[in-house]
């Protein structure tokens, strides 16, 4: 880790993480410890910020702005802690950040109050670090991988342009737990449109046993309620793991912000 990134640089830099929120504590302190881990193997004082689009009072993304921006900060790099670039949620924060002129679906976010420059990064998608945290979880429900189907279940969006993302980045994701894990199969379903019992029942009938990956970033309602909604009357394995906690999250967040960091002029 380059410690001497800042060291001649006329920029002032400053990260702001992203992500959706939650009325859960324990939700957003999962957030947190990821975020802090992050900065711990950033440059010192280098200022780092973890706000939220929702819910979390005194740490949205205008509070997160408004600290950095007291720190005199010249450039703010925006990490999207969201799962797919199909989120309705990056396209409205964006447009309020000011790096596309419009948003491509109608929001009430409004363009938030900086004077910094905006480095705007990627939300999840298809990373490769992201793929080994899923198998990661899902590893210990696996029992005979020639008789596996690994199936993850995202968000999804019900608007079309955002669907089509969704499935894409799922669809390559899936492909590449396939490949670390070595399971027979890997597929994907989304909770909007939804297609989870369909695609269960898919491989069930075909002789798989199914084991359920979600693909969220923290435990919640969905996934501790509305997936296994989806899946009643249905036979398979789910621990009903998120991503967070993992060591291998920071890492992705830290890879972004270094890379874009090196970028800076």
């Amino acid at each position: 880790m380059d410690k001497m990134l800042l060291a001649d640089s006329q920029q002032r830099p400053g990260v702001l993480v992203i992500s959706h929120g939650s009325p859960d504590s324990h939700w957003v302190k999962l957030v947190d410890d990821a975020v802090a881990a992050v900065k711990a193997e950033l440059p010192e004082g280098l200022p780092v910020e973890a706000s939220f689009l929702e819910i979390v009072e005194g740490r949205l993304i205008q509070d997160g702005i408004d600290r950095l921006e007291q720190q005199d900060i010249t450039d703010i790099i925006v990490i999207p802690l969201f799962m797919s670039s199909g989120s309705t949620h990056v396209d409205e924060i964006a447009y309020a950040f000011g790096t596309k002129g419009t948003p491509e679906k109608e929001t009430d976010l409004e363009h938030f109050r900086l004077s910094a420059r905006v480095l705007f990064g990627e939300p999840v998608d298809d990373h490769p670090l992201v793929a080994q945290m899923i198998w990661d979880k899902v590893k210990p429900l696996s029992r005979e991988l020639d008789r596996e189907a690994l199936l993850l279940i995202g968000h999804g969006s019900r608007h079309d342009g955002f669907r089509q993302r969704w499935e894409r980045g799922i669809s390559s994701l899936a492909a590449r737990v396939k490949e670390i894990s070595g399971v027979a199969m890997a597929d994907f379903a989304l909770l909007n449109p939804d297609s989870v019992h369909k695609k269960v029942s898919y491989w069930q009938e075909r002789g798989y046993d199914v084991m359920i990956a979600p693909l969220f970033l923290s435990a919640g309602y969905f996934t501790k309620k509305e997936i296994p909604s989806r899946l009643e009357g249905l036979t398979y394995r789910y621990s009903g793991e998120a991503l967070l906690p993992h060591s291998l999250l920071p890492h992705w967040m830290l890879d972004q912000i270094l890379h874009i960091m090196r970028s800076l002029k």
